[in-house]
């Protein structure tokens, strides 16, 4: 598995522009889209806590704008020890358009774990499951 240097990068910068001003628990993400380019996005919070956008949401939306139907790769970016995952929602909609992508969740001490979007959640909900 490569290491993605460029994605964890681009996360952790992405996760200093995070708009937390509530739960002060900053997050970055970026991924690589099948066209080879790199997409970033970080929390936007809300006072309505509902219209609240996590920051791997952000950067997918910001992928699909450009076309991008596949993400290769996905890094996820906090301040916590170890680097925490993806919440529920994010893992499902990463699963919308990367089966086997690297998944590369770090913090800002350096930390990393490595591993598959399948191994995270195994048990996704895809489109051939609607009939």
């Amino acid at each position: 598995m490569s290491s993605h240097p460029d994605l964890v990068a681009a996360a952790v910068a992405a996760s200093s522009r995070a708009y937390a001003p509530y739960s002060h628990y900053f997050v970055g993400a970026a991924l690589r889209g099948d066209n080879g380019k790199i997409y970033s996005g970080a929390n936007v919070e809300n006072a309505s806590y509902g219209l609240c956008i996590c920051a791997e949401r952000a950067a997918i939306i910001a992928a699909v704008l450009d076309g991008v139907r596949t993400i290769e790769a996905i890094a996820v970016a906090t301040s916590t020890s170890p680097p925490a995952a993806p919440c529920g929602m994010c893992r499902q909609t990463i699963a919308e358009f990367a089966r086997e992508a690297a998944l590369i969740l770090t913090n800002d001490r350096g930390e990393r774990l490595d591993m598959k979007l399948s191994e995270l959640l195994p048990h996704a909900f895809h489109r051939e499951d609607i009939k």
